[in-house]
């Protein structure tokens, strides 16, 4: 049930981001205490008569809480996971069930969890049997019994964050530990004390009549909170006096509880607990009473689990990996079985292929096209520039996609596409596509302005050209990928390294395979007109998709560094422009006006390039400003998210990115349709733009939750709902449905 469970709280899609990396933070290893951001976790002991055959000894984990964090009891409440404990102990010793201290009602908007805040101890009884014999090993000595334990919780204050430690812990087997009875007495004296007689539950329609006599006189004419240790049965936020009611009749206390509206359990006992209001609590006296209580009547239909076509399998594949870290030590990377290898291989030569249909790609190709037509009746050349072209782009996606694992094995929050996240990499790219615009437009030839060596190494090696256009197409290529590799990308994160970097290569096999083909199949090149002037026409045409990349690659920049990181990239390429002219010239003008050139462009480049570098405005700080009410899209945030939720209000979250062609398509065609806006603000969903653009390891930790690694990204949540994940290449006709199914 932790699917349906979890499916209830803004879990899903808002706690992504603090909940990174790989879903579950791993404490560190240190003995019997472990320390993480948000808790203090140590593993204490108690044996009042020593460790031996029939004597009372106690374990357990003692749990500290920053300020507004907690952690849950058995029954977690509308979301959230209980701690978990896995002992490892000597033979001839067992433990028995945690002795759950009493919990406090946690309310999270119109939720609410069951848990603990500020200091908390689990408590659990070791069973020492005659089989047990002491450990050889003598600490100051005397004997010990060494214990191990690897816990899992999941600690939460509106983001929840699974983390979870390995614990050991020494403890001499003679005479007293009373290190810890302080906080051993207060765990106990927090235990739920057993009511003599097990009461009675009754269903009625949507309520439960609940029936507990024979409580204490401490208890009578008191308010009692309710606990039920069966999850998902009762509506967990409903207030005494106000969604239900309670009543006393001597000993005899009576209750009418609401069912949850999404129930999924139908108990025929249900184990209860009822708790003293803090304020009626005296010291020295009993705070709780449990009772097993029969249930009688007729429970109503159960809500149905989310159907699974209603959750991508993507999705489902995130929420099974963050409930199995949340419990459990995070697993290396497993390989997968052939037949499903296979199918991601060919994802990946289909995405590869029809990524040379992106605009992206078009410059690149183009200038191979070129180089066809003036290799025109050399077969051989052909063929080696194929082969050359097909090196670039398969050893660049092998080298980008190692990087990414290398930099994700090593801690580092990237994505598909992080190349162009840095505004550094986005201006060297425009200034070589500037240099390849004006050459192209004839403002200068290469071998006129290169020195001689390099034209000689040119000529004697011209695949070197080839390989090198490979690489660029790589490149430029690769953020285009996600509207047909996203998952498989995703996918390929989870894998081993050998069958990651396998899909990186056959998907540079597919970007590279109509050139390769048309380098070994003559037919092919001969549809191809003769060398002639028109050449010369078309080298000069293509300068213009050169210069096009370029406009797009300062828009991008701009996005990244503001306008100041724009207008000053724009001006360091116009003297780069300069330069190039001024070697074109001749004798001493030349030399005279290049010298000049070259010291303006240094000095305006040390006055002003920071600004293409400069950080923004923080995400963090943009994200948690009021937003604009007039505004239709708001920065998302994963407590933004979470508000919404609260709130009760639907989300449609945009993860994209300027340098992202397709997002910008969808975001100017289907996200701009008012047909589609009227229908958004008729179920008056929340529009949240997760910007990519610059590197941001929240929406990085939330692209991986959701099993992909580049954007775009469409996701629609509603509260109570399990999250839509959407198609990357966006239609009005699929948001509509996804719309009404709210």
């Amino acid at each position: 049930m932790i699917l349906s469970r979890i499916s209830l709280a803004p879990f899903l899609i808002a706690t992504a981001a603090a909940c990174m990396p790989a879903a579950a933070q791993l404490a560190p290893k240190t003995g019997a205490v472990v320390t993480t951001p948000h808790v203090r976790a140590e593993l204490v002991a108690h044996a009042p008569e020593g460790v031996a055959p029939g004597a009372p000894v106690w374990v357990g984990l003692q749990i500290t809480h920053q300020p507004e964090w907690h952690t849950y009891w058995k029954n977690a409440g509308d979301s959230g996971l209980p701690t978990e404990l896995k002992w490892t102990l000597p033979a001839g010793v067992s433990t028995g069930e945690i002795a759950w201290p009493v919990p406090k009602k946690i309310p999270v908007g119109t939720l609410a969890n069951y848990g603990y805040e500020n200091a908390v101890l689990l408590p659990v009884p070791l069973e020492v049997s005659t089989l047990y014999k002491p450990d050889l090993a003598l600490t100051g000595g005397s004997p010990v019994m060494d214990i191990k334990l690897l816990a899992s919780w999941l600690v939460c204050r509106k983001e929840c964050i699974p983390e979870e430690g390995e614990f050991t812990l020494s403890l001499p087997t003679r005479g007293s530990t009373a290190l810890n009875k302080a906080a051993f007495d207060t765990a106990q004296a927090a235990q739920p004390q057993p009511l003599g007689a097990p009461g009675t539950i009754a269903v009625d329609g949507q309520q439960l009549k609940v029936r507990l006599d024979g409580l204490p006189a401490a208890a009578r004419g008191k308010t009692l909170e309710f606990f039920p240790e069966t999850p998902e049965v009762i509506r967990t936020a409903a207030v005494s006096g106000k969604d239900w009611t309670q009543a006393w009749d001597g000993a005899t206390w009576t209750a009418t509880i609401p069912l949850a509206d999404q129930r999924s359990e139908s108990p025929t006992v249900m184990p209860v607990v009822v708790v003293l209001a803090e304020a009626d609590r005296q010291a020295g006296q009993p705070v709780a009473w449990r009772a097993e209580a029969p249930v009688s009547g007729t429970w109503p239909a159960a809500a149905a689990a989310p159907r699974a076509a209603e959750v991508s399998p993507a999705l489902q594949a995130a929420l099974a990996a963050n409930a199995a870290q949340a419990v459990a030590p995070a697993a290396p990377a497993q390989a997968q079985p052939a037949g499903a290898f296979m199918v991601a291989l060919l994802g990946a030569l289909l995405g590869g292929l029809l990524l040379n249909l992106m605009p992206c790609v078009f410059p690149i190709l183009a200038i191979k096209v070129l180089g066809f037509a003036r290799q025109a009746g050399n077969a051989s050349a052909h063929r080696k520039a194929g082969l050359a072209y097909t090196g670039g782009v398969m050893l660049s996606f092998l080298a980008l996609g190692g990087a990414m694992l290398a930099l994700r094995a090593a801690g580092a929050q990237l994505g598909w596409g992080f190349q162009l996240q840095s505004p550094a990499v986005v201006a060297a790219l425009a200034a070589l596509f500037t240099l390849l615009g004006l050459n192209l437009a004839g403002v200068f030839e290469f071998g006129r302005a290169a020195p001689q060596s390099v034209c000689s190494a040119q000529a004697k090696h011209p695949l070197a050209n080839d390989f090198l256009s490979g690489v660029l197409a790589v490149v430029i290529a690769s953020p285009c990928t996600a509207p047909f590799m996203g998952a498989s990308l995703g996918f390929a994160i989870g894998l081993p390294a050998t069958q990651a970097l396998m899909l990186f290569a056959v998907l540079g096999l597919g970007l590279a395979l109509p050139y390769l083909v048309a380098g070994f199949v003559p037919a092919v090149a001969r549809l191809l007109p003769k060398p002639g002037p028109w050449m010369h026409t078309l080298r000069r045409l293509l300068a213009f998709p050169m210069f096009a990349t370029v406009a797009w690659l300062v828009w991008v920049l701009g996005q990244q560094s503001g306008i100041d990181g724009a207008g000053t990239l724009l001006a360091l390429l116009v003297c780069l422009a300069a330069v190039v002219w001024a070697f074109t010239l001749r004798g001493r003008t030349r030399l005279v006006i290049a010298t000049v050139m070259i010291a303006f462009t240094a000095v305006l480049a040390g006055a002003i390039g920071r600004n293409i570098v400069q950080v923004p405005e923080p995400t963090a700080k943009l994200a948690s400003a009021s937003p604009n009410d007039g505004e239709r899209w708001q920065p998302w945030s994963a407590q933004r998210v979470s508000d919404m939720a609260t709130a009760g209000r639907p989300v449609f979250i945009d993860f994209t990115a300027a340098w992202c062609v397709t997002c910008q398509y969808n975001k100017k065609s289907t996200l701009a349709d008012a047909e589609l806006l009227a229908d958004f603000d008729a179920k008056q969903v929340a529009m949240l733009r997760a910007d990519w653009t610059r590197r941001d390891p929240a929406i990085t930790a939330a692209l991986t939750a959701l099993g992909r690694s580049g954007v775009p990204v469409y996701v629609l949540q509603a509260p109570g709902k399990a999250p839509v994940v959407l198609t990357e290449i966006l239609s009005k006709d699929e948001v509509r449905a996804a719309l009404a199914a709210l």
